[in-house]
């Protein structure tokens, strides 16, 4: 594919196109950008946090897997053929726990279609071996300051963009990889493309920026947004792409005649994912400051980014880690009828009551945990729950224990309701499976401990980390006017003036807000206290809330720690990722200036 010159300037144009932004997103992502996208390069995320912890148990069960397959029998299925015959190169960290693995079912697919393709693998981010040492000198979870527990299942350092870039160099088709940071499969692409250096720190922030805004697919394109009633077409929403030109900044857009919307307010709310301290965003590559990012609309569908700022990276690499938990089983029943509420919770305080005499009476120990949730009464809001008159209810109840065995007893018992106790009963779907609980687990390891490497044609070279550099703090920016016209206030729900966004860090949930109108910062600021956060999320948010600013959108970024009942696989929660919480602050009420509520759009 020849390549294309860049509409606002001039030069090479690298057009990049997210087909995933999870394990298990839609197969349309590939086949859109493939046959509609005029890409250069198509990428794959498939590796959150959770999807680890989730690969780490099916390589429990079988060896040999460990990975995305549906990467291989999906995705590549699909459109294999027709990328190679366009020249578009493919890169995914779908390798999961066992990126090898992964290569060869992508190898044995390409001889079945008859396709001729060379495939890199990069590893070295399984330190499993390493992390007795570790323990033995005092390495600890960075989330809590607990010791390292002693029964790991994996451990995978965050790899950067530089062994990807050194294996496109290198001839590769297809690139796997296994846990590296998100943003690196589309930073290694325009590191090989423009032959960025390694200490070119404000370029590699942009691409890393591209990266992080395409990594989760349709997030970028529409996908969770507030004004979800102004995104159009969700059956055939449009995956993103990327224009980025050589000095760093792009475009990001999705291809022609595809649903979705692409403006500053959707690729705002996406640059504010789970970012933490947007001054401090570390990753393997460099340190990311985003306050000062500018996004311009540009054309239909087209929003410019510029302004993402770099600063050299930490001497750590940030480890992912499982930790076997016990055993978790979850069930759901549907009570219909008069007072369903107040039957479904019966229900469930029954099968609890029940569960712990069988435990007594076969001599197991008391459950780990236990919750029951009513979805459908708003139960997950808390304090904040209005009463519904509502006449059919989900009861969802989750257990925890230390043996696996103790629950499959207790598991035969989710059917009982059926018959037994509360009128309206159904929808069980028979019994609940049992499941290991892995938990999350979070240390810094010296990069010297740690030495990618990247394997291609038999041949395997050693990918060492660049020189660390002094760190440096980052630079100030200057202050706005914050000041508050005069004059009668109302009160709104938070909604009504500003967009927000949610997603996890372990058991942190990170809720990013942008005001709807520049002139609306100072009301955030106002309101949007990190104490009046925690105080209105208090029955979900056990740690501190931390703000942090973005000048540059207009926005705040809310980190709010011990948010999530653990996080992941280890979390009793229904939402256990914390999508929901941006929607609950989104009803905090504000009292917000009259006349400044006249500049919205109506």
């Amino acid at each position: 594919m020849d390549r294309q010159v860049n509409a606002v300037g001039s030069g090479k144009l690298v057009r990049i196109g997210g087909a995933s932004g999870f394990w298990g997103d839609s197969r349309l992502g590939p086949e859109q950008l493939v046959r509609h996208g005029a890409i250069d390069y198509l990428v794959f995320d498939y590796l959150a946090e959770l999807t680890m912890s989730i690969l780490a148990g099916a390589r429990m069960k079988k060896p040999d897997e460990g990975y995305a397959t549906d990467f291989v029998t999906v995705a590549l299925r699909s459109v294999l053929k027709e990328a190679i015959e366009q020249r578009i190169r493919i890169v995914s960290n779908a390798g999961g726990v066992n990126p090898k693995g992964c290569a060869a079912a992508v190898q044995a697919l390409a001889n079945e279609l008859g396709v001729q393709v060379r495939v890199a693998v990069v590893e070295g981010d399984d330190v499993l071996p390493l992390a007795d040492a570790m323990r033995q000198e005092g390495a600890v979870d960075v989330s809590n300051g607990e010791p390292l527990p002693r029964r790991l299942v994996t451990a995978n350092a965050y790899l950067g963009a530089l062994p990807i870039a050194r294996a496109l160099e290198a001839g590769a088709d297809i690139v796997i990889t296994g846990r590296c940071v998100d943003s690196a499969v589309t930073l290694g692409v325009l590191m090989h493309e423009f032959a960025w250096t390694p200490d070119d720190f404000d370029r590699l922030a942009a691409g890393s920026l591209a990266g992080h805004i395409i990594e989760c697919g349709c997030q970028a394109t529409g996908g969770l947004h507030t004004d979800w009633e102004r995104v159009p077409d969700w059956a055939d929403i449009g995956y993103p792409i990327v224009e980025c030109c050589e000095d760093g900044s792009f475009v990001v857009t999705k291809p022609p005649g595809t649903g979705g919307l692409v403006t500053p307010g959707t690729l705002g709310e996406q640059l504010l994912y789970e970012i933490g301290d947007p001054a401090n965003y570390l990753l393997p590559d460099l340190t990311c400051d985003f306050r000062a990012v500018h996004l311009e609309q540009v054309g239909q569908h087209r929003v410019r980014v510029t302004g993402a700022r770099g600063r050299p990276p930490t001497n750590t690499y940030k480890v992912s880690a499982t930790a076997h938990a016990g055993f978790k089983v979850s069930g759901q029943l549907t009570i219909v009828g008069i007072d369903a509420a107040g039957k479904a919770k019966r229900t469930g305080e029954a099968l609890l009551e029940r569960g712990l005499r069988l435990l007594r009476e076969h001599g197991f120990e008391h459950f780990i945990a236990t919750r029951i949730e009513l979805l459908g009464t708003e139960s997950a809001y808390g304090p904040h729950a209005r009463t519904l008159p509502t006449r059919e209810v989900v009861l969802r109840l989750t257990v925890t224990h230390a043996e696996r065995r103790a629950l499959e007893m207790f598991s035969r018992e989710f059917a009982a309701p059926g018959t037994s106790w509360s009128p309206g009963t159904t929808g069980a779907g028979g019994r609940p499976s049992v499941s290991p609980v892995l938990r999350q687990v979070a240390w810094l390891i010296p990069k010297e401990q740690v030495t990618p490497n990247m394997t291609i044609d038999g041949t395997t070279t050693m990918v060492a980390s660049p020189p660390v550099r002094p760190q440096a703090a980052p630079e100030p920016l200057a202050s706005a006017a914050l000041a508050l016209p005069d004059g009668p206030r109302k009160t709104v729900p938070l909604v009504k003036i500003a967009l927000g966004r949610s997603g996890d860090k372990g058991d942190t949930s990170n809720i990013g807000l942008i005001a709807r109108h520049p002139a609306l910062l100072p009301v955030l600021h106002e309101q949007v206290t990190p104490e009046r956060v925690k105080a209105y999320l208090g029955h979900l948010v056990q740690g501190q809330v931390q703000r942090y600013e973005l000048p540059g959108i207009h926005a705040i970024n809310l980190v709010c720690e011990q948010a999530l009942g653990g996080g992941g696989m280890a979390s009793l929660r229904n939402d256990s990722l914390g999508k929901g919480m941006a929607q609950m602050l989104l009803d905090m009420p504000v009292q917000v200036p009259e006349s400044l509520l006249q500049q919205l759009p109506a």
